[in-house]
């Protein structure tokens, strides 16, 4: 995808969520919604949704609303490209899966694939953004930037 092209359709789809989403204070409500506008804007976009931090389970996240095929249930923190954005609260930006150590394969048609942590207002964790192309190198700083912002926008409120 273009560069110009691609920087307009996030500056298209923050403006959209955040004002979809003003006032809403479900975090269930906001994954879901952020997951499906994010999901048909891009048509790169294989698996789009969030690993939500499992307040049960010390160190494991669990799967919430997401658009794609099966995802994986749960995942440890430390453990595959979600696990890895959990533990260090950095986005992992992998143009190639395959070579990730310790990789998890929810999907064997997933090639590359971007995980932005979620921080709530409080400062926490509560979530990782998880999204996968079946293509290597589909992701680039422009997503890295653009979805780190939309979280901050959205969830940091």
């Amino acid at each position: 995808m273009q560069a110009e092209l691609k920087k307009s359709l996030y500056a298209d789809a923050i403006k959209e969520l955040v004002s979809i989403t003003e006032g809403e204070t479900n975090v269930t409500a906001l994954m879901a919604t952020v997951a499906c506008i994010l999901s048909e804007k891009f048509d790169y976009y294989f698996w789009t949704g969030f690993y939500v931090v499992d307040p049960a389970k010390e160190n494991e996240l669990v799967v919430g609303p997401y658009q794609g095929t099966l995802g994986c249930l749960r995942i440890p923190f430390g453990r595959g490209v979600c696990g890895a954005a959990a533990s260090t609260l950095e986005t992992q930006l992998v143009a190639d899966v395959h070579a990730f150590p310790g990789h998890i394969a929810c999907d064997s048609r997933t090639n590359s694939e971007i995980v932005v942590p979620v921080i709530n207002g409080d400062g926490q964790l509560i979530a990782v953004l998880d999204i996968d192309s079946v293509e290597h190198s589909s992701f680039d700083e422009t997503d890295r930037v653009s979805l780190e912002t939309l979280m901050q926008r959205i969830f940091a409120q």
